[in-house]
């Protein structure tokens, strides 16, 4: 059993069509695992059901074996989930300490020691820890954004969209600091347009096609996987 898992969830919005249909999806520590597919096929909103930001019809989210389906956003971060959104990810009138000190809201202890390990994770964000955030390159607020939300000490991580609208030199040192919190034994889940990129860093990767599983595999696979190249990868 993975450690983090959604296991054939169905759910949609409101009263509205099933947006996702028995899609599965999981993740182990130390992994990155990609979600990949066209615009609508469901890939945000899965990733919402696993966060319990959507209620499943039915289908069942669990970790490190135990069923969090019943509980919570907010008790799923105590739980060790943290997200990164698309938009709004920081708080673009503090500075970049200020904004990690937000992350670490769940937190009783000296969050001095943690601020230290996220410095020593981007460099950057040290040398910048004083300039309010919203002054920083698009690349540079990613970099609070994932900080922020590794303060917590997440178990998982998941992103939504994590290098959009920054070029691809930015996305490329996006993608190694990704590596880079791989590599302390986080979970990750991404979300992803860029998909040739995301499955080159990518332990496995799943497409979703209007809401259910089409291909999933290992990233380096699903690359060189004839189909998957013909209809997502522009290939």
């Amino acid at each position: 059993m993975a450690f983090f898992e959604g296991s054939k969830m169905t759910a949609g919005y409101g009263s509205g069509p099933d947006i996702i249909s028995s899609c599965s999806i999981n993740v182990d520590r130390g992994e990155i695992v990609a979600i990949l597919g066209p615009n609508g096929a469901g890939k945000s909103t899965a990733m919402k059901a696993m966060l319990g930001l959507l209620k499943l019809k039915s289908g069942s989210v669990l970790m490190d074996g135990k069923d969090i389906s019943k509980l919570s956003p907010q008790d799923r971060v105590k739980q060790g989930i943290s997200f990164v959104p698309q938009n709004k990810n920081v708080f673009p009138d503090l500075t970049v300490r200020e904004n990690l000190e937000v992350g670490a809201f769940l937190r009783d202890d000296d969050v001095n020691k943690v601020i230290e390990e996220i410095y020593d994770l981007f460099p950057i964000l040290k040398e910048k820890n004083l300039q309010i955030v919203g002054e920083l390159s698009g690349g540079q607020r990613q970099q609070v954004a994932l900080g922020r939300a590794l303060m917590i000490k997440p178990s998982v991580l998941m992103l939504d969209e994590p290098t959009a609208g920054v070029s691809p030199i930015v996305m490329d040192e996006l993608f190694q600091h990704i590596i880079k919190v791989k590599e302390t034994n986080v979970a990750i889940i991404m979300v992803e347009q860029n998909a040739k990129q995301a499955l080159s860093i990518s332990d496995r990767g799943y497409v979703l096609v209007t809401g259910q599983n089409k291909f999933e595999g290992l990233g380096k696979e699903l690359l060189q996987d004839p189909e998957v190249r013909r209809s997502f990868l522009g290939a």
